[in-house]
């Protein structure tokens, strides 16, 4: 087991450095230094779109998911699972202009237009991860005097947590690579970069922005997986 995630921590390593030998031989060391106070700035204003939307869709999916998988929803959940299905339905530019004719401009309208694109994952994972518990487990359960609570919290979240966690991984990555349009009603992230780019035809800082993005998303999604193996080693892939 410890070999296996040393070797995966080497690799992944491995694959960050050379992302970025590759874009250093690229764009070239100069473009990046001069662009250094951006980067880590906008780093951190990306971050925390990221965070906090993920933060409120996981305070809401959850439990969301968890309460359409009780047997008195189910009959109802797939209906209730189109609400949550707006963010995803309408494309990313329209939820983000919909959220700035409500909330304004800036990070409020950004984290509850991320919000709303993330949250559909982490609700239908849930509430998937929850049906595909097996009978018997509930069954052994209530056998040995388990309440409700109990049942849940020790038997249906750790055996569905790895379907939980799939969902919480595409979330993420649907928020990082969804927060750079935030730029265009006024709030930082790494759109600041992409898309003055793309206006200016400067290439070496659309793929600054793009890549920044993309190493955010890898790291991110990573962390998760290795969260998930910590929790659950027996299943986690």
């Amino acid at each position: 087991m410890h070999n296996t995630l040393l070797t995966r921590a080497l690799l992944f390593i491995g694959a960050i450095i050379a992302v970025l030998a590759l874009l250093t031989w690229g764009i070239g060391l100069e473009t990046i230094r001069s662009r250094q106070v951006d980067l880590v700035y906008l780093g951190q204003q990306h971050l925390i779109l990221v965070f906090s939307s993920m933060f409120f869709a996981l305070l809401v999916g959850i439990p969301s998911g968890i309460l359409l998988s009780r047997p008195a929803a189910r009959g109802i959940a797939e209906y209730v699972m189109q609400i949550f299905n707006i963010g995803n339905t309408l494309p990313p530019l329209a939820v983000l202009a919909l959220a700035m004719v409500v909330v304004g401009i800036g990070d409020k309208p950004a984290i509850v237009a991320l919000f709303l694109a993330s949250l559909l994952p982490i609700v239908r994972n849930t509430y998937a991860g929850l049906c595909s518990v097996p009978g018997s487990l509930l069954e052994a359960a209530n056998g040995i005097g388990m309440t409700k609570m109990q049942r849940l919290w020790q038997v249906e979240i750790p055996n569905a947590w790895p379907v939980m966690l799939s969902g919480i991984r595409i979330a993420t990555a649907i928020n990082v690579g969804t927060a750079p349009l935030a730029f265009l009603i006024g709030a930082s992230s790494y759109g600041e970069l992409i898309f003055p780019g793309i206006y200016l035809n400067d290439f070496p800082t659309l793929i600054l922005g793009a890549v920044a993005t993309a190493l955010f998303a890898l790291i991110l999604d990573t962390l998760l997986a290795g969260l998930g193996r910590l929790l659950s080693p027996h299943t986690a892939e």
